[in-house]
């Protein structure tokens, strides 16, 4: 097996930097964790840019939910992409359902003219979704996207665990709409990792696992080394 990805929530310079040092491979990078995650600022992406050489997905998200706002909500969404990708950021991560529980392709089909050239992530939107295979076979095709972020439930990996197996089966028999890489996360434990691992999961993704003290505490670079070793001892 490969060495497994790490991916690791950043909200600040700081995080970055801590995640850096621990071993992470990627960030992705948001602001208001309360909302599970929105696009940041300009500065804090700056910042970060600054602080670390790894590399960086940036959340494109405006408001709690996944819904992309309608008409006006997607202009705005693809003024902050533009931003974002004036000021340097090359990887994303973004997902929006419509009213049917299914890929708004529109506001999917828009960001992704905008950010052409990049690699992206379809975040937990899909473990919303009515129909998950659904979702993923709509979107088949859609330039950029590479990865799925998901739990396999929208309760988490202990209730999505068994969902995870199968569509890392069906990501290994290259299935149609199963071509993406699945990006484990959602209340994501150590004790999930060999499981995943041999299932063939190679990609992980921690936000709280890497603050042990909580979200007000920034990310610690020993929860993250922890990590690393867990994922590395596995390949």
């Amino acid at each position: 097996m490969s060495r497994p990805i790490l991916e690791v929530i950043a909200l600040s310079a700081e995080d970055a930097a801590a995640a850096q040092a621990g071993g992470a491979d990627r960030l992705e990078v948001v602001t208001d964790i309360a909302a599970d995650g929105l696009t940041p600022a300009l500065e804090t992406f700056a910042a970060i840019r600054e602080a670390v050489s790894l590399p960086m997905r940036v959340m494109l998200r405006l408001s709690d939910g996944f819904h992309a706002g309608g008409e006006a909500g997607i202009e705005r969404l693809c003024e902050r992409a533009g931003e974002l990708r004036t000021e340097g950021a090359e990887e994303f991560v973004l997902g929006f359902l419509d009213d049917a529980g299914q890929a708004d392709l529109r506001a999917v089909g828009a960001l992704s003219e905008v950010i052409t050239g990049c690699g992206w992530t379809f975040h937990r939107a899909i473990d919303r979704a009515a129909d998950r295979d659904a979702l993923r076979k709509q979107l088949t095709g859609t330039p950029g996207l590479d990865a799925y972020l998901t739990a396999g439930s929208p309760d988490g990996v202990d209730q999505g665990y068994d969902t995870l197996l199968t569509e890392a089966a069906r990501t290994a028999d290259g299935e149609p709409g199963y071509g993406a890489r699945l990006l484990v996360g959602g209340g994501l434990a150590l004790d999930h990792v060999a499981g995943l691992r041999g299932a063939g999961v190679d990609a992980f993704h921690i936000g709280g696992a890497a603050r042990p003290r909580g979200w007000d505490a920034p990310v610690d670079p020993a929860a993250v080394r922890e990590w690393r070793e867990a994922l590395d001892r596995e390949v």
